[in-house]
């Protein structure tokens, strides 16, 4: 792998990671958007029979997701804090960007009404899974067995995230109410606590973010087994169900009535937004995948 090649998918490994903490955003579109999602499908399914070659295309979006979630955890608080319509308009740029490339693969494929119902079935979906999304008020979380098993499960649950353009993991998480206890409270301890040397702060978030982690792992392979297979028999009616999701996206962003607030919607910030609207769709044009990286691995 060329070092530039290597340095650009590790950016596109950090867009997909600064997705995936996001609520509304899917790392999965983000995938769509770069045009890497059926290489990155491809990879983990292969994983076992071509482990080095699924490893060397893996490893870079891997970096850069770890990196993006390790430091997005602060950045992406900070600017939802100051700057909210300006950071969403940032991802709905990027999501906006993804239709074009999701369209070019529902071309000439067989979609009729079953497509069509796709289409409405999943958008409707993932609104109504907004609609009633919850927080929990929980900020420390218990560390027992059962709790524990419960935190894998979640990881399972939120991995979705990583595979399924349209959804997204954390409005999974803060559907059940695991969404701030897990991703703003105990990961961004966990790394204030590593800093300082809070040891035993350190292994209580661990006993929450191991499982979660794990669980993560399992349901990604899990759940992109299942994706290899619909795009193999119902490519159309899958893509069309993507979309769906897709288009969804940003119409679950800005149901977000916060978003609104007369300290966000100022001259600045609308001409801000239009800004990183305009930013986040060319940097999904730009960092658009390549046919002959798609396919190394089928």
């Amino acid at each position: 792998m060329k070092p530039i090649k290597y340095v650009v998918d590790i950016l596109r490994g950090m867009v997909i990671g600064l997705a995936n903490l996001i609520p509304g955003v899917s790392g999965g579109t983000m995938m769509v958007s770069m045009g890497i999602y059926d290489t990155l499908i491809n990879a983990i399914n292969n994983l076992f029979k071509q482990f080095k070659k699924s490893v060397l295309v893996v490893l870079p979006y891997l970096i850069g997701m770890v990196l993006a979630i390790g430091l997005g955890a602060f950045g992406l608080k900070k600017a939802f804090a100051e700057i909210p319509l300006m950071t969403n308009t940032l991802f709905i740029g990027l999501i906006v960007g993804s239709i074009p490339a999701i369209l070019k693969q529902v071309k000439g494929e067989k979609i009729g009404v079953v497509g069509i119902v796709c289409f409405v079935l999943l958008f409707a979906a993932v609104v109504v899974l907004k609609l009633v999304s919850a927080e929990n008020s929980q900020e420390t979380l218990p560390t027992g067995i059962l709790n524990m098993i419960v935190y894998f499960l979640l990881g399972m649950i939120a991995s979705a995230t990583m595979v399924i353009p349209g959804v997204s993991g954390s409005m999974i998480l803060k559907t059940l109410g695991y969404y701030e206890p897990i991703v703003t409270v105990t990961l961004t301890d966990f790394m204030s606590s590593v800093k300082a040397g809070q040891w035993s702060a350190v292994g209580h978030d661990l006993l929450i973010l191991l499982p979660f982690g794990l669980g993560i792992v399992v349901g990604i392979f899990a759940i992109a087994k299942l994706i290899a297979v619909l795009l193999k028999r119902w490519k159309g009616y899958t893509y069309c169900a993507i979309l769906g999701m897709v288009v969804a996206s940003p119409v679950v962003i800005l149901m977000d009535k916060t978003l609104y607030a007369p300290q966000n919607t100022g001259i600045l910030m609308l001409v801000g937004s239009v800004l990183t609207f305009a930013l986040g769709f060319l940097i999904a044009l730009l960092f658009a995948g390549d046919p002959e990286q798609r396919d190394t691995l089928q």
